[in-house]
């Protein structure tokens, strides 16, 4: 199955943390502080392989996590940096924020590779903090926590013109008469269940990508069937085709079956309807003409009766035969020259450096019977064993901790107020803004 979106969860690596240490040689009794700086953490980015059609790979793989960076280490030794962790999509491929659904990138075009989470920096070692006041400081700063998020993968097709239709109309056999595309073709509904690309080669050069959206149902804009997975791949479609069956050989009503269709697309994103059309009269070798002449009409005639007037050309084919099929192709083109050639491309809605960096830092706020706000986490108990509170910018160090992780903001959520008492692993402070 052709595999068209994907749920995964991304994470840059965390910063590596400050060293506190101090040089000790011999005949050096006071060699001051020497705490390395930490490495920073790997970023997550995002790249197109040209090799990938589908985001299948993402269907076993959902969790993608960068590494940390090392910590500082002694003798003013800094951290390695983490190494970058790349994942690898088709082009055509849009990223978007699970809960809100808004667009991260748009992994097409020129942008073929783009950092999406930044990686922690790298804490400082103590070796920082030394001044002319403060010559033996005994604390160091902690790595910045990563980023992390749910994103949504969603690969739309980038093509020139899309085929639409109800399915069993032909769509498939019309893209393998004009183009170098082979989709699977039988007798069947559904049968294509994945969307095809091909290649139009005209003369003179002319041509054009064009795609075989699979068959849409009505309520597809509601998602019925398989109907959001379709209808996101007519979105960078610049003509869209409407491809019917003329002859009825279902008895479906060609007419009824473009109406059904637009109020779909309307219903999906209402900007598809500014989209050029042009409708493909197809099976016309298997048309039945009534020669009594009580009351039959030709059905190519009716269709023209009814879209025409609105600007909709109707143009009779077979796609079975090949009649007619050079003459609505060169119609597609001298259509697509009228319309902006410029690849569609989503713009970016989602902002992931607003991010708060240490947001998902594990951490809970209890309230004790003694009225106290009791704050438990195991990187807050490791940043408080390696933190001199007793001087001031420890203390001061400390506060920047808490603000930057959003604790205080917690805290105040949690309904403290000036003067309570916050306990953190033996350690109790009031609390004033």
């Amino acid at each position: 199955m052709f595999a068209d979106h994907a749920k995964i969860f991304i994470k840059s690596g965390r910063g590596g943390d400050g060293h506190v240490s101090f040089r000790r040689e011999l005949y050096v009794p006071a060699g001051g502080p020497d705490g390395g700086n930490g490495g920073k953490g790997g970023d997550i980015i995002f790249e197109i392989d040209d090799g990938l059609n589908t985001l299948t790979d993402f269907r076993y793989n959902r969790k993608f996590v960068a590494k940390n960076g090392e910590p500082g280490g002694k003798r003013r030794c800094s951290g390695k940096n983490a190494e970058n962790l790349v994942i690898k999509v088709p082009e055509g491929t849009v990223i978007k924020e699970l809960e809100s659904g808004k667009v991260i990138t748009d992994m097409s075009g020129e942008n073929r590779r783009e950092v999406v989470l930044k990686g922690g920096r790298g804490g400082l070692g103590n070796m920082n903090y030394a001044t002319a006041t403060m010559q033996a400081p005994q604390y160091a700063q902690p790595g910045k926590e990563g980023q992390e998020l749910w994103v949504q993968l969603e690969l739309k097709v980038l093509a020139d013109v899309g085929l639409i239709g109800f399915p069993n109309v032909g769509k498939s056999t019309l893209l393998s008469r004009v183009s170098n595309a082979r989709p699977k073709i039988a007798n069947y509904h559904f049968t294509t269940l994945n969307p095809h690309l091909g290649v139009v080669d005209l003369d003179d050069g002319a041509g054009f990508v064009m795609a075989d959206i699979p068959g849409l149902i009505e309520g597809a804009s509601e998602g019925a069937g398989l109907g959001h997975d379709f209808l996101r791949h007519i979105e960078r479609t610049r003509v869209l085709v409407h491809v019917v069956d003329a002859a009825s050989t279902e008895g479906r009503d060609p007419v009824e079956d473009i109406r059904i269709i637009n109020r779909e697309l309307k219903a999906y994103e209402p900007e598809l309807m500014k989209r050029p059309q042009i409708i493909a009269a197809n099976k016309t070798d298997s048309i039945w003409r009534d020669e009594s002449g009580d009351g039959w009409e030709d059905p190519v005639e009716r269709l023209k009766k009814a879209f025409e007037p609105e600007g909709i050309k109707v143009y009779p084919i077979s796609a079975v035969t090949g009649q007619g099929v050079k003459e609505l192709m060169y119609a597609v083109w001298q259509m697509l020259q009228t319309v902006d050639r410029t690849p569609v491309v989503f713009a970016k809605e989602f902002d992931v450096n607003l991010l708060k960096a240490g947001s998902n830092l594990p951490y809970t706020i209890e309230k004790n019977e003694d009225g106290e706000y009791v704050v438990e986490g195991p990187r807050i108990e490791k940043m408080l064993g390696y933190t001199n509170l007793e001087s001031e910018k420890g203390f001061l160090f400390f506060q920047n901790f808490l603000k930057e992780t959003g604790i205080l903001d917690d805290l105040e959520k949690a309904g403290i107020r000036e003067g309570d008492t916050v306990r953190m692993y033996g350690f109790a402070f009031d609390y004033y803004k």
